[in-house]
């Protein structure tokens, strides 16, 4: 099992897990060594009692214990915050990031991001390049789109998240992006994943359609593997039976992934269910859910988009919904702290 502590606890602290873990007839091995850049860890390969396992989860400084034998070491003791641009998500404070499925023109990508900074947004989304189910549906602008983005970012002082498709493509994207974003078709690309983890970039790795909550982490842990904890998860929903909503988006991921990692939780309800009016409340459950970022699609006029119109937001919609997702937040932050 591995024992993932908080941060900034005391070395009296990791000595009295030692010496409980002996105790119970187990040898701790530490997973990271204190003032290194990942929150430190100790493994026990042997099997404990369950009321021993219990009693070390309760002791000061665990964060969480995560049985059987530690199939994501790096992604399970990974630091709990990452800096994207002037943003750090992890830090208790709400991200939000916004913009349209596709950069289309720099018209339709200049009021997306004037709209996103309107309402809050400290990072602007927007896909360069596209992957599409049909050949023949629009792929996206490729280079010519990504200097859009960075310079329409710029313009507007926000950070860059992209879709990266392919390794070769990997330095190109991250010589313009400042987060780069691996989609749910390419979760389990095991040659992307290790690209980007080598990439001085931190990535957003986003869950696969079908995708268990052990497969997604292990993806992490290919990206961290290859060089690079600064992965934040994003839920996107997951193919469901049921075609009145586009994905089930499951808001347990957020909470059951609290307990086997400290990386942060982005959640996307703009693919997770593809219904306009639907996106609203469930940004707000993912929030309440306890998500630190909520990802949404916004567009000057949905009616003509040229990918997933039907999904995103009006600039007026999206400035509302932002209001009520920071309310959200600080009434979690407020009930946190108590009295």
């Amino acid at each position: 099992m591995i024992i993932v502590f908080a941060e900034g606890l005391s070395k009296d602290s990791v000595e009295r897990v030692e010496i409980a873990l002996r105790r119970a007839g187990g040898e701790p091995r530490r997973l990271a060594s204190e003032g290194a850049a990942g929150r430190l860890a100790l493994e026990c390969k042997q099997t404990l009692s369950a009321d021993a396992r219990a009693a070390i989860a309760t002791l000061p400084g665990v964060q969480f214990v995560l049985d059987g034998d530690a199939p994501y070491p790096k992604v399970a003791s990974a630091a709990g915050a990452v800096k994207v641009g002037r943003t750090t998500l992890g830090n208790g404070e709400l991200t939000l990031i916004a913009g349209p499925c596709a950069v289309e023109s720099e018209e339709q990508l200049d009021a997306s991001a004037r709209a996103a900074r309107d309402a809050g947004a400290t990072i602007l989304r927007g896909g360069a390049y596209k992957p599409r189910t049909s050949p023949y549906s629009f792929q996206g602008h490729g280079e010519p789109g990504l200097l859009m983005l960075r310079a329409v970012a710029d313009r507007y002082g926000l950070a860059v998240v992209t879709e990266v498709l392919s390794p070769e493509t990997v330095p190109l994207v991250a010589e313009h992006a400042d987060m780069l974003q691996v989609g749910s078709r390419n979760m389990q690309n095991f040659a992307l994943l290790r690209a980007v983890g080598r990439a001085a970039r931190p990535v957003l790795l986003k869950r696969g359609m079908s995708a268990t909550l052990d497969e997604w982490l292990l993806a992490a842990e290919y990206i961290a593997d290859a060089g690079s904890d600064r992965v934040v998860l994003c839920e996107r929903g997951v193919r469901s039976f049921d075609p009145a909503a586009r994905n089930l988006l499951d808001l347990a991921a957020v909470p059951l992934l609290r307990e086997r990692t400290t990386l942060p939780i982005v959640v996307d309800p703009s693919h997770g269910v593809g219904v306009r009016g639907a996106i609203p409340p469930m940004a707000l459950a993912a929030v309440a859910a306890g998500a630190d970022g909520i990802m949404l699609e916004c567009h000057p006029d949905p009616g003509v988009a040229k990918s997933d119109g039907f999904q995103a937001l009006l600039p007026a919609e999206l400035a509302a919904l932002a209001v009520r997702l920071r309310a959200v937040a600080s009434a979690l932050r407020s009930s946190a702290v108590g009295p």
